[in-house]
């Protein structure tokens, strides 16, 4: 059985175990892998702290983490008309190839439902080329009024 939790400022280093694996199986890794995890881990157990705008949850089997999610609430400015005052960044969803199936989707249902609850209007993320179905199906659009500005590196 896999559990589905919210983490905690304990679960970092898991988490950023998951992390490197899921992105430095994408392009050379910049790092060491332990140095990457420790880097990560710290910025991961200081952002679960309370009162900090990201939350994650973990999937759990047999007590080892086996998948994640992460969500960042952005409040937009005071508005004097009828509309909600929040936006979600969604981000690193990734679960282990060997326990794929429905993890990523319980995940995903997971923050989508804590963002509502927290009244998020909208929820943005950059998907991987693999999981743009999953998103749509969840009612996400690639098409929309969102606009990206990719900042030039220095």
């Amino acid at each position: 059985m896999i559990d589905v939790r919210a983490a905690t400022p304990g679960d970092a280093a898991a988490l950023a175990a998951l992390r490197w694996e899921f992105r430095a199986g994408r392009e050379a890794p910049a790092e060491t892998e332990d140095a990457f995890i420790a880097r990560c881990a710290a910025w991961m157990a200081r952002e679960l702290g309370a009162a900090k705008p990201w939350r994650a949850w973990i999937a759990e089997r047999d007590a080892l983490a086996v998948g994640q999610v992460w969500l960042n609430i952005m409040d937009k400015v005071p508005n004097p008309v009828g509309e909600r005052f929040r936006h979600a960044y969604l981000s690193n969803l990734y679960v282990k190839p060997t326990v794929r199936g429905g993890l990523g989707t319980r995940l995903l249902e997971t923050a989508l439902e804590w963002a509502a609850s927290q009244g998020v209007d909208r929820v943005v993320l950059w998907p991987s080329a693999r999981s743009v179905t999953l998103y749509e199906r969840h009612g996400f659009t690639r098409a929309g009024d969102v606009m990206e500005l990719t900042c030039a590196k220095t």
